[in-house]
């Protein structure tokens, strides 16, 4: 009996040890598949840095291309204020130059006693005519070109 009891026992260890030796083999497809999971992973780290890289460089210049434009916006809009300025002060030896045609076409006018029913013109009407009836006088005389 004692020589079936060893045999046993061997033939238990011998089971043990295929067992052992199929998990061993398990464990080592597991880890072959986590090595190559490491280096997929630590080339997606690498693009990953890579792609960071390109994006300061892309925030830096984006930076400056904003200062620039804040420069160039800020040149341009006081260059607006000061053509607003100028437009505004034209505009005002405008209303000069139209107040005075009006004084010359009111001037002008013949009195409204010698013809007792004239017909009523509006202001803008009489100062167009004015005007034009003032440059034909400026032409006839040669000093309008």
């Amino acid at each position: 009996m004692s020589h079936s009891l060893g045999v046993v026992i061997e033939s238990l260890v011998a089971v043990l040890l295929m067992l052992t030796i199929g998990y061993c083999m398990l464990l080592n497809k597991r880890l072959q598949r986590l090595k190559a999971d490491e280096h997929s992973l630590k080339a997606t780290i690498a693009e990953l840095i890579t792609a960071t890289e390109i994006a300061e460089r892309a925030i830096g210049g984006l930076k400056h291309t904003v200062r620039d434009v804040n420069e160039n916006l800020g040149s341009q809009l006081t260059a607006a204020t000061q053509m607003a300025g100028h437009l505004k002060n034209m505009l005002a030896e405008g209303d000069g130059v139209i107040r005075r045609l009006s004084k010359i076409a009111i001037a002008a006018r013949p009195s409204q006693e010698a013809e007792p029913e004239a017909p009523k013109v509006s202001s803008a009407k009489a100062v167009a005519a004015a005007a034009e009836a003032f440059s034909e006088r400026r032409r006839a005389s040669g000093l309008a070109a």
